[in-house]
């Protein structure tokens, strides 16, 4: 033809590579699907023989040889049923789907980010070495803290859908990440959260013509699905951090492997990443990573297996079968070292089972830790190893995964820490309202000493800037009333 198909336009080729494939078109019996693609590597050999035979004389290209390699073959089954990748990207398509925000509203969002979040007293210590001296009580700030470009960017954008649709209703599927303060604002805004009813989400009150947002952690394909088919405006403001480790889990399925997955069964990313895989357990530290280890090289009880890590595998998950080859993922927030350890425990044991030269086709990873997460975790670590901190203060949302790993550091290293997710936990009674470690509430008299004191703090990647100023500053406040 004399206007080529454009995924065709790069070679005009005077061969008959156009006419060879208008042939192959008609050539029922050698099992061609739609788009001219040969369905298997016989039918790409029967296909170009029928050419041959069908326009004698005419040498098929090497681009039509190429094009119809079993690597570029869209099998009859993809097309009707795609792979959770590919119906991903079909529901991203969708022009009812954003992910890029609203040009028109940013200036105003971004207004109203600075003045709700940011801290000149932060800002200040930013300049000072990361450290406030009054009185007898010094703040030693961590280098790398707070809000990530993740966070930012999806409450960002949560902001601008308010502005750019503020005359629809807008739901969003979970809180928008995890702080109890960012959430009331987002509440304050009009954002209806979706409820959960007997553990289970209720889309009931979700209009057609309604916006929904789908929060930092991302939302699972059987949400978008749901939505998309209703038509509903959905607005994406899942961290690409998180989409990354979808990625990793799709490579699972395309090498026929179980995703091993580091995270909490209940966490909302875990949950999102899950419903992207195929087949997957999920382990929340090293030693469930060890019980699954044991079972995969010794063998052990079925049905105990199954009944600890009920809510953690696929659907129809098998222990005896689905453990012969793992791709390891994490939820994005986890202990990097922790992370690391569990991967390479699960590569020596498919050393041990299969051999040093077999290990590769039965155990891949991927470093899908974000960044923020990582250079918070070092941040701390610093801060640790400098001496002469007497305790720390970490300011994040108690069900916040990355700001509890942060609570674990000086606590491993025998350091007082204490986790509050809002300012109002400081009593001005000089009492403390704090996560432990283990996940207790617990309130502590007295938490501030009299004497000089040198207080280390951080906070998780969920923490505006301007929160943990408030913090500081009834500290400062209930440390004066102790002189």
């Amino acid at each position: 033809p004399e206007q080529p198909r454009p995924m065709l336009r790069a070679r005009r080729h005077t061969d008959g590579f156009s006419i060879a494939l208008a042939a192959l078109a008609s050539v029922s019996a050698v099992g061609l699907i739609v788009g001219l693609v040969p369905e298997t590597p016989a039918s790409v050999s029967a296909a170009l023989a029928a050419a041959r035979a069908t326009l004698p004389g005419v040498r098929t290209s090497a681009a039509c040889r190429h094009f119809m390699r079993p690597s570029f073959a869209v099998r009859s089954e993809t097309a009707q049923t795609p792979t959770k990748r590919e119906e991903l990207k079909q529901i991203k398509r969708q022009k009812t789907f954003n992910r890029n925000g609203f040009k028109e509203t940013r200036p105003d969002a971004e207004k109203e980010m600075f003045d709700e979040f940011q801290s000149d007293l932060i800002k200040s210590m930013r300049t000072n070495y990361y450290t406030m001296q009054e009185g007898d009580i010094t703040f030693r700030l961590a280098k790398d803290f707070g809000f990530c470009w993740g966070v930012e960017r999806a409450v960002q954008m949560a902001i601008e859908a308010q502005m750019h649709y503020g005359d629809k209703t807008i739901h969003i599927t979970n809180e928008i990440i995890h702080n109890p303060g960012v959430n009331e604002k987002m509440a304050d805004m009009g954002i209806k959260f979706i409820p959960v009813v007997d553990g289970v989400k209720d889309f009931s009150q979700v209009g057609n013509d309604d916006v929904v947002i789908l929060p930092a952690f991302g939302a699972t394909l059987e949400e978008m699905r749901m939505l998309t088919d209703r038509g509903v405006q959905i607005v994406d403001t899942t961290c690409p951090w998180v989409s990354k480790v979808w990625n990793s889990v799709d490579m699972h399925t395309r090498q026929g492997m179980t995703s091993i997955i580091h995270g909490t069964w209940s966490h909302e990313e875990t949950i999102a990443t899950a419903s992207f895989a195929e087949d997957y357990i999920i382990v929340k530290n090293m030693a469930e990573a060890e019980y699954v280890i044991n079972y995969m090289l010794n063998g052990g009880d079925k049905a105990e297996f199954m009944e600890k890590f009920k809510n953690a595998v696929s659907k129809g998950f098998d222990p005896d079968v689905h453990l012969r080859k793992l791709g390891l993922a994490n939820q994005t927030t986890m202990y990097k070292k922790e992370t690391k350890a569990i991967g390479k425990a699960l590569q020596r044991a498919m050393m041990k089972k299969y051999g040093p030269d077999k290990v590769n086709e039965h155990y891949m990873e991927f470093d899908t830790i974000c960044d923020a997460t990582q250079e918070r975790q070092d941040a701390i670590h610093d801060l640790v190893d400098e001496k002469g901190i007497d305790m720390f203060l970490v300011v994040g949302g108690w069900d916040s995964s990355n700001t509890r790993h942060l609570v674990e550091i000086p606590h491993m290293a025998g350091i007082p820490a204490y986790h509050i997710d809002r300012a109002e936990r400081l009593l001005p009674s000089n009492a403390i309202e704090y996560r432990t470690v283990d996940g207790e509430v617990e309130t502590l008299e007295n938490w501030l000493p009299k004497g000089p004191v040198t207080i280390g703090v951080t906070s998780g990647a969920s923490t505006p800037d301007s929160y943990v100023a408030d913090a500081m500053n009834r500290i400062k406040l209930i440390k004066s009333s102790l002189a």
